[in-house]
């Protein structure tokens, strides 16, 4: 299922468009209405797709919230702005969006610019990914975690290790398959961690 997360600071626009996305794709959708939400959004989510509104209320434009987010983030993006100037045009090329809209936007002409792109998304295994950046992508806990594994730490050694419970283990463990877009289960993180275990620090 295609996860797709709407930076827009103007809700009811934000509310039309998540309502198109779900009635005419298989979609999970978040909505974020400014840069710091879209930031924790992207790590919880890691969507395949952004539609992301290129002014924004803020001093960050929605162009540099993208080209930010690119240094750790695989997705593609569609721009979604009533700017329909020269200069605004091209600043958003220079980000190689997959797509542009403009506003208003009708049901037709998100339809289409989504269709499109969807298309991309399913012929890139690498699009919804985080890159690889412990540090950045996993809470302390979970590096913690990854570690112990990497020791061949069974889950009731990493809980007696870690004062916690088998169960808070789990749903650690759980939390990091999401992020890696693994199987919850434990042979798939147990080879991750084989492959990846020089990069936890």
């Amino acid at each position: 299922m295609i996860r797709i997360l709407i930076v827009e600071d103007e809700i009811i626009i934000a509310r039309f468009i998540e309502r198109q996305l779900q009635s005419n794709f298989a979609c999970t959708t978040r909505i974020a209405v400014s840069s710091a939400e879209a930031r924790t959004a992207m790590a919880e989510m890691l969507p395949h797709l952004l539609l992301c509104d290129i002014h924004l209320e803020e001093e960050l434009t929605g162009i540099h919230l993208v080209s930010e987010l690119r240094r750790r983030y695989a997705f593609e993006v569609i721009f979604i702005t009533s700017y329909q100037t020269r200069t605004i045009i091209e600043q958003a090329a220079a980000a190689n969006p997959a797509n542009y809209l403009i506003k208003p936007i009708d049901e037709m002409q998100l339809f289409a610019g989504v269709q499109l792109v969807i298309s991309r998304i399913q012929s890139n295994s690498q699009t919804g990914k985080a890159f690889l950046q412990p540090n950045t992508l996993f809470s302390d806990t979970e590096l913690r975690i990854l570690q112990l594994i990497r020791e061949k730490k069974t889950t009731q050694e990493i809980a007696e290790t870690l004062h916690l419970s088998r169960y808070t283990i789990k749903n650690h463990r759980h939390a990091i398959c999401r992020k890696l877009d693994l199987r919850d289960e434990n042979n798939a993180l147990l080879k991750w961690v084989a492959e990846n275990g020089a990069f936890i620090k």
